[in-house]
């Protein structure tokens, strides 16, 4: 039996499409393995988001050979999609796949002898646009990424995304819920819902079928999910519609990451962003209104040309009185075929590294605040297949992580805690209100 390794870089997507690929070779009979297991094939899935995607990508091609001299080592994902010729020079690379032709990787991939030129099966974005291929990760056993749009028609400046995924598009409502249904028979507990721009579900042929909406509501009745995420959504595209339907909701959880990118107006209108800071103050307040605990997510870019000290402060303080949880802090890097990229002001590396610095310590300051307010309260946590130091983890509906002494009979359980604690490294203490089954 031939066997096939995986290793994935970047988001939430790109796991849910590794693991459909792995499905693939499984059924064309690989056995799938560790990257460390010496593999016949190794396919490395790859993103463009930030820079170094070509070092991350030489480094891991690198570490597969060390495990497997003679291995097949293919490439796909977004860098693939976006500089093929340049993937195609890397030392032990034999293929490279293009956003389209990653799916059909296992019909590429008949002969496994290495040629002394790497394979280039890459086409134009635009043929891509009407195409869109379902994913879902399985594997951990207590969540899947179940992917139900891709692509973006938004032209942020900074953003290479719809030259590497194409435009906006989505799979039917009617196929969500019979891979919601799949997913639930497996025994996994929770999905989380993704896409390049999740809010903008609902459009197939380039015209809109649907709406994201729609799709919660139809997803909410799905039984044997206990829990729905949403992974990310545009502030612009989070209704009040969505927010009121999620605060009284049977399985979508109080948990919501929204994208700001700049708490400053001025480079707002310069990333070409769809929104002001004030409507992002509005969709805070009408969830803290209705959810008080709902734990919120903010994606935040530093070091925008253009951006000031005093524009760089103002999204500080912004975000500083702001009612969030965590902060997901991206250093702007220079994107090829960008408008940004040739943008007037650009601020040095080592200011970005600071400004990186500061907000990763408001980011640090708010979620131990939210942890904190947390404590004393009652919560159902989903506990996770990990062990370290005598000990498991899990996390709440509104996504506290909680530690509790492992126990086999509770991974993948819903178990019903009082968080009694916050601990120096920030993790939340337990205690059982319920008896697990090794007590009885």
């Amino acid at each position: 039996m031939k066997k096939v390794a995986f290793y994935t870089l970047g988001c939430k997507l790109n796991f849910s499409e590794t693991s459909t690929i792995g499905r693939l070779f499984t059924d064309a009979g690989y056995s799938v393995v560790e990257f460390t297991d010496a593999a016949d094939v190794y396919v490395i899935n790859t993103c463009s988001v930030t820079d170094h995607a070509d070092k991350k990508c030489r480094k891991v091609v690198k570490e597969a050979l060390k495990y497997s001299p003679n291995a097949y080592v293919t490439i796909v994902g977004c860098y693939a999609q976006l500089k093929p010729q340049e993937i195609a020079e890397i030392e032990g690379v034999d293929m490279v796949l293009g956003a389209a032709e990653k799916f059909r990787i296992v019909e590429f991939i008949t002969d496994l002898t290495k040629q002394p030129k790497a394979i280039v099966h890459q086409q134009d974005i635009e043929k891509v646009n009407h195409n869109f291929i379902a994913a879902y990760s399985i594997g951990d056993r207590t969540r899947t990424f179940l992917k139900v749009q891709d692509g973006c028609d938004y032209p942020c400046t900074y953003c290479t995304i719809p030259l590497a995924r194409g435009g906006s598009r989505s799979d039917t409502i009617e196929s969500v819920l019979q891979k919601a249904q799949q997913i639930a028979a497996s025994g996994v507990k929770e999905i989380v819902l993704t896409g390049v721009n999740l809010g903008d579900f609902g459009i197939r042929e380039g015209k809109r079928e649907d709406r994201f909406f729609d799709l919660v509501k139809a997803l909410d009745e799905v039984d044997g999910i206990e829990r729905i995420r949403i992974s990310s959504i545009e502030p612009n595209l989070l209704s009040n519609d969505i927010i009121e339907f999620v605060a009284t909701s049977k399985r979508f959880v109080p948990h919501f990451h929204i994208p700001l990118q700049s708490g400053s107006n001025k480079i707002l209108g310069l990333m070409k962003r769809r929104y002001q800071r004030e409507l992002y103050v509005d969709r805070v307040a009408k969830i803290k209104e209705l959810m008080p605990n709902c734990c919120i997510g903010v994606d935040v870019i530093v070091g925008f040309p253009g951006e000031t000290q005093e524009d760089f402060l103002d999204t500080y303080e912004f975000l500083n009185g702001l009612d969030i949880s965590y902060l997901h802090v991206f250093t702007y890097s220079e994107r090829e075929q960008t408008e940004a990229a040739v943008m007037k002001g650009k601020v040095t590396g080592s200011t970005r590294f600071e400004r990186n610095k500061m907000l990763h310590i408001l980011s640090d300051k708010k979620r131990r605040a939210f942890y904190q307010s947390q404590i004393g309260t009652e919560a159902q946590v989903l506990f996770e297949d990990d062990q370290k130091n005598g000990f498991m983890h899990g996390f709440t509906k509104n996504y506290v992580k909680v530690k509790a002494k492992y126990d086999p009979l509770m991974v993948n359980e819903l178990k019903n805690v009082k968080l009694v604690e916050l601990t120096a490294e920030g993790e939340v203490e337990v205690a059982e209100l319920e008896t697990v089954y090794a007590h009885h």
